[in-house]
């Protein structure tokens, strides 16, 4: 496999990557600005030496991803149902669908380097809709529709979903780092039911004591509903549109991506019907999406929230999304992973965090290399040496400019 061609990924597993001839020259002033693609494949291409890689290490790099391909079920639904066999209330309530090859994208400086896998496939993302999640809340923050992330949700909606004693304690901020440990049940799964402990009873999980909001993370599919439930009644306009004009049309994504709920999962707001929409794929439903979409969307959060002269999201917004939390410092906002001390990868910087989902879905960000890596149906124990691979590929550090 070469890098001096550029191949369409159908079916197999196909390294993409462009030689000079394909290139727009670059001017010495271009090069101090940065680069956002344009709407849809308005996307410029870089060979890997104009990106600062040694052509060979990275292929090698790519063809470890490849190698370490999930050993899952293609057929999701199937997976779902071995993942998730010993939860009480473990029955799909949303759409699935089986996966695609093993796909990825590596983006340097905002320029495409390499793709493998059919990039253009929607396939589910699983929990990094997450990240699109608390985007709709980081949305709703900086329109002063959430005054500030430590208000109670209480406030702000219907009353029986936080009356309790405990519920009625809960910030946004608990909800967004998942140290909510709200208590109930939502679209007829209660709290309880997901990620049950092993080593304790059912029965003593389930009566057990509150533990206090903020002091102890629990990663909590239902709770992560909730916060869609919360930011539905905010914005009182489905998820997927707000997301849709505020974020994925500006950043120029497709418009193949879909967000879905659960069958179950409707409410009556001013005269009509909407989908609360999931924050995953653990019962179903979640994020459908590109590998490109993907991307975009990760360039955005390594660019904190800018897309060329439009800013998007806040900087308050990311300062407060890359904290880490104090109960899980390896975790900001739903679902910034954090590389916090390098306890989470020991090959990347501590300054990247990544957008990751089961599957394993990743969108890889590494501001400090200018990076975004994109890898879906990666074998989880394979990431660390797979980034590491890519990092050490880099041989130019001055390829481009860093996002300030």
């Amino acid at each position: 496999m070469t890098y001096s061609q550029v191949r369409l990924a159908k079916s197999v597993f196909v390294l993409s990557l462009v030689a000079l001839a394909f290139l727009p020259p670059v001017s010495a002033g271009a090069q101090d600005q940065v680069y956002f693609p344009g709407p849809g494949d308005d996307w410029a291409l870089r060979t890997a030496q104009e990106a600062g890689f040694d052509a060979g290490r990275l292929s090698r790099a790519i063809e470890f991803a490849i190698a370490n391909e999930s050993t899952a079920p293609r057929d999701l639904a199937r997976s779902l149902e071995i993942s998730w066999a010993r939860e009480p209330h473990d029955e799909l309530v949303g759409p699935t669908k089986p996966r695609g090859d093993m796909t990825g994208m590596i983006v340097r400086n905002g320029y495409i380097v390499a793709e493998w896998g059919d990039t253009r496939r929607v396939d589910m993302t699983f929990s990094v809709t997450k990240s699109f999640l608390s985007t709709t809340v980081g949305l709703a923050y900086d329109r002063g529709l959430i005054r500030s992330v430590t208000d109670t949700v209480l406030p702000y909606v219907p009353t029986e979903h936080f009356a309790s004693e405990h519920n009625r304690r809960i910030t946004w901020d608990h909800l967004l780092r998942q140290t909510s440990d709200w208590e109930g049940t939502l679209w007829d799964k209660p709290d309880w039911a997901d990620r049950p402990p092993r080593d304790v009873p059912l029965g003593e999980h389930i009566a057990r004591e509150r533990n206090s909001p903020g002091s102890v993370y629990k990663y909590n599919d239902v709770r992560v509903n909730v916060l869609a439930f919360a930011a539905l009644q905010v914005w009182r306009t489905p998820l997927p549109q707000v997301l849709r004009e505020h974020v994925m049309d500006p950043i120029g994504a497709s418009n193949t991506w879909r967000w879905h709920g659960y069958d179950n999962s409707w409410v009556l707001l001013d005269g009509q019907m909407i989908q609360s929409v999931s924050g995953g794929g653990h019962w179903g439903g979640g994020m459908f999406i590109s590998a490109r979409d993907q991307a975009r969307f990760g360039y955005l959060t390594l660019q904190r929230g800018m897309w060329g002269d439009r800013r998007i999201l806040s900087d308050e917004w990311f300062d407060m999304a890359l904290s880490p939390t104090p109960a899980e410092p390896t975790y900001g906002f739903m679902n910034f992973f954090l590389n916090t001390d390098g306890a989470r990868w020991s090959n990347a910087p501590e300054t990247a965090f990544a957008h990751l989902g089961s599957g394993t879905n990743m969108v890889y960000v590494d501001p400090e290399h200018d990076l975004v890596v994109v890898a879906r149906w990666i074998q989880g124990s394979a990431i660390n040496e797979f980034l590491g691979l890519v990092l050490d590929a880099i041989v130019d550090l001055e390829a481009g400019p860093s996002p300030e």
